[in-house]
């Protein structure tokens, strides 16, 4: 959790941009080393060096970060080279669905995100995508349908039915080359193409580890309104943003903060670190986190990784030696949903979260040092742009769960109010 003093924001951006500089001189540098030698050992300290530099400018803005040693540095630099950086994209591909029919029909759709762009919108590209996508929906019913939850049978269907006729229809918009449709259409498919996949989901596909099952969980997703005010800003005065909690994947995280949310824990709380780097908030005026009865109630670390059936919990990947395993959620998208915690204690979060302002020159993806060290739980999906003008003193007005709450289970029951927010730190 972090309780140092928020720093100058100008300042840090500017030191951050600094070291930023030297940075990729350094990582310059370490490549020129590196093809200077046709050594393994040689090579593989070379690419260290450089991605410790870039490690060391994101640590500058961060919410208070361990050191990761060489080893993990190199081993993140395998990471795929083109990340999905996309809130939504991120979250469909979250969901805990096998088949293989719809997440073929997905990649075909999402794809067309990069004919989008080329100049000109590449139209060969997004004809082929819609033309696979609409095959496979025609010809591969039986196989998706097979997939659907029996409770939701009847939405499956007329979900895969109004997918087909928004294919049908962005045949013509291809046809016509209408570039200002292709996206709407575009994202009009992936909408429903997510719903049938939620529809696969046959109630919580796994049990939480029985020292944890007591605590607030969410089992699903929720969707939050997350309402801000922005003073002494001449462009906008704030508005609201639209976070969805994944509990799929984060169930205990993403419990807590709904429960804290429907307890109005953060309602008229100011924010309290906007650095460039993160946005933070959710730190009582009484000790750092919520509590109850006078004790802090703090949360395990908690990360769920690709392939595995139940979240990692109580140690960071590097701790336990995965160091190519790849967080369900990770730190991809602008407005990444995290908790806050103290540097040396994995398990000490507890109702302060912070928002990822992410940049690809301080966090570029592969190489950043907060996959698998903090708890994500969830993305900004709409509104992102309000994370930018966000400073210290400025206010969430109120956080509001607007879907998804009947997901959560063992709420707090006859909680004590709210404590009065922490003052504005200088």
């Amino acid at each position: 959790m972090v309780t140092t003093r928020v720093p100058n924001a100008p300042f840090a951006r500017s030191r951050a941009m600094r070291t930023t500089k030297q940075s990729h001189r350094a990582h310059k540098r370490a490549l020129v080393e590196a093809r200077a030698s046709n050594a393994g050992d040689r090579a593989r300290d070379a690419a260290t060096k450089g991605l410790l530099a870039i490690a060391a400018s994101a640590c500058v803005c961060a919410p208070s970060f361990a050191s990761m040693d060489s080893r993990s540095l190199f081993e993140l630099a395998g990471l795929e080279a083109n990340p999905i950086t996309n809130a939504k994209a991120l979250l469909r591909n979250a969901l805990p669905v096998q088949n293989k029919e719809i997440r073929a029909i997905q990649k075909y759709l999402e794809s067309i995100s990069d004919d989008l762009r080329v100049p000109g919108v590449k139209f060969s590209g997004v004809q082929s995508s819609v033309n696979g996508s609409l095959r496979i929906v025609k010809d591969q019913k039986d196989k998706i349908m097979s997939d659907v939850a029996p409770s939701k049978k009847a939405d499956g269907e007329k979900a895969l039915k109004e997918l087909e006729d928004v294919l049908n229809d962005f045949q013509v918009v291809v046809q016509q080359k209408d570039k200002q449709e292709v996206p709407l259409q575009q994202q009009k498919a992936l909408s429903l193409v997510g719903r049938i996949e939620e529809d696969m989901i046959n109630g919580f596909p796994y049990e939480v580890p029985a020292k944890f099952a007591d605590r607030p969980l969410l089992k699903g997703r929720a969707t939050v309104n997350m309402k801000v005010r922005i003073n002494n800003n001449a462009n906008t005065t704030g508005g609201t943003m639209v976070v969805v909690v994944d509990g799929y994947n984060a169930p205990v995280t993403a419990g807590n903060f709904v429960d804290l949310i429907n307890q109005g824990f953060y309602d008229g709380m100011p924010i309290q670190r906007s650095d460039g780097f993160v946005v933070q908030s959710g730190k009582p005026k009484k000790g750092d986190g919520y509590q109850v009865n006078g004790k802090e109630r703090s949360l395990p670390l908690e990360i769920m990784v690709q392939g595995d059936k139940v979240p990692e919990y109580e140690f960071t990947l590097e701790d336990l030696g995965r160091y190519r395993a790849q967080p369900v959620l990770p730190f991809n998208a602008f407005g990444t949903l995290s908790m806050a915690r103290r540097e040396s204690e994995p398990n000490s979060a507890s109702s302060q979260f912070f928002f990822l302002l992410r940049e690809s020159e301080l966090t570029p993806s592969g190489t950043n040092i907060l996959d698998g060290r903090y708890s994500t739980f969830g993305y900004v999906i709409e509104n992102q742009e309000l994370l930018r003008d966000l400073k210290v003193d400025d206010e969430i007005v109120s956080m509001k769960v607007v879907s998804g709450g009947e997901n959560l289970v063992n709420a707090t029951k006859n909680a004590p109010p709210p404590a009065p927010a922490a003052e504005p730190q200088e």
